[in-house]
């Protein structure tokens, strides 16, 4: 099994656990792709959406009928879960979310839009949890 630690960064790891694959990363793998959050030392736990599920014990997969009706972007050989599809989903299921990944990547995002969440596009039935995540969100990196 290929975990993260084995790799210069999270993204390579990824990129060679789902590398031409009919799969998009989604929920924590994604954000962890997109560089909204750092992951952690010796993940191996792969979450994806998948057309069916894979013979890989690390790779976690949620069944869909279609790749095209998940927001998506490509990176080279990766299909990656859109940053609003990414957050909508933990969201959606934040009590099995990790709750860390997702604030963290709020925080980023927020900061490397011109301190902003106009581009996130948040679903109507998670936009109370939304609204109680992003001050949080926007001080994570504050000291003191």
């Amino acid at each position: 099994m290929k975990i993260s630690s084995d790799y210069t960064s999270n993204r390579a790891w990824l990129r060679d656990v789902v590398g031409n694959q009919p799969m998009i990363l989604r929920s924590v793998s994604a954000l962890e792709f997109l560089q909204l959050f750092v992951g952690y030392f010796s993940e191996s736990k792969v979450e994806v959406y998948a057309l069916e599920e894979s013979p890989e014990e690390n790779i976690q997969c949620h069944i869909v009928e279609n790749l095209d009706a998940i927001e998506h972007i490509r990176f080279e050989n990766v299909l990656c879960s859109s940053p609003s599809q990414a957050v909508n989903d933990m969201l959606s299921d934040f009590e099995h979310s990790d709750e860390t990944a997702l604030v963290e990547a709020l925080s980023k995002y927020y900061y490397s839009h011109e301190e902003s969440f106009s581009g996130l596009n948040i679903k109507a039935e998670n936009r109370k949890r939304f609204e109680e995540l992003k001050d949080w969100a926007i001080n994570y990196f504050e000291v003191g």
